[in-house]
């Protein structure tokens, strides 16, 4: 039975550590996993894209297999064709297909009708990709997940909720600071609250990020704007107080590290000083993409993990 991957609650607690430890061996050989060869995978993408692109594309090659780039705009899905269509003729030509695109509805409907493997590349509501890159950078750096402390601090946005779900499932405790009105979504509050229950993880939604860092292992950051949104001055004037600076960083845990998982807009998000001071993980963090995305493939198109 196909196996997807629209939500990182699609994997359990004990096959995300799987994965990341699988991750953490390919990034010591690079070609050591050749499942995919003779393989071809569909990337579409409906938004723009560097870190997601290039990672998949390079691990695909990496592990053998044919990465195939689909602009949104040059397919029939920009003139409007059905998405379940469109699932049923790729399924026939393809053996996975990573989608990164605005609708979570549209990639949920590819993956109903998709006879093979579907990857959430991001979504407006989900970026399960990059937050599990982000657990194999926590798990490298402390040596565990469970009971550490993640401050999200910023726009509840598509990484917020995913950091919600994240923790519930594995035990990480959340605190997600925004302004009033920017809070994530109810339906993500929701399951991380469900899965907080089986973990014992503390989840929590609040609008001070002075209160968010308390204690805090880890300070995670997104931009104010994402792709899609309007550039307001009124949502820049809501967030001004919701930057990653340095005041901000002491107030946290002694050894306290600062995640961004990029693009980042320095001077509003993040201060050029602290985004310099923890560069070494945030570019690990970045680079980790590539190597838990190729144990994730092996794992949804093999189950070779």
């Amino acid at each position: 039975m196909k196996r997807d991957f629209l939500n990182i609650s699609d994997l359990t607690r004990e096959e995300i550590y799987k994965i990341i430890e699988y991750a953490i061996d390919l990034k010591k050989d690079k070609f050591k996993d050749q499942s995919l060869k003779g393989k071809s995978i569909g990337l579409i993408f409906m938004k723009q894209s560097t870190r997601t692109r290039v990672s998949f594309e390079v691990g695909i090659y990496q592990m053998g297999g044919q990465p195939l780039y689909i602009s949104g705009i040059t397919t029939q899905l920009s003139r409007n064709e059905d998405i379940k269509d469109t699932a049923r003729v790729l399924s026939r030509y393809l053996d996975g297909i990573v989608i990164r695109t605005y609708s979570h509805n549209e990639v949920e409907e590819l993956a109903k009708y998709g006879s093979i493997p579907v990857i959430n590349a991001l979504t407006d509501y989900l970026h399960p990709c990059q937050v599990l890159a982000d657990l194999q950078t926590i798990y490298e750096r402390f040596g565990k997940i469970e009971g550490l402390k993640l401050a999200y601090i910023g726009d509840g946005n598509n990484m917020a909720n995913t950091w919600l779900i994240a923790g519930g499932l594995m035990g990480l405790n959340i605190t997600v600071a925004t302004p009033e009105g920017y809070e994530p979504n109810g339906k993500a509050v929701k399951e991380a609250l469900d899965l907080a229950k089986n973990t014992g993880a503390n989840i929590e939604i609040i609008n001070d990020p002075e209160e968010a860092v308390k204690d805090a292992d880890i300070l995670y950051t997104d931009v104010w704007v994402s792709m899609g949104q309007e550039d307001t001055e009124d949502r820049k004037k809501a967030f001004k107080n919701f930057r990653i600076d340095k005041s901000l960083v002491k107030k946290a845990s002694n050894n306290a590290i600062v995640m961004h998982c990029l693009p980042a807009h320095k001077g509003e998000e993040i201060t050029e000083e602290v985004f310099e001071e923890f560069a070494d993980v945030i570019f690990e963090e970045a680079e980790n993409r590539l190597h838990s995305q190729k144990a994730l493939m092996s794992f949804l198109f093999n189950s070779l993990v």
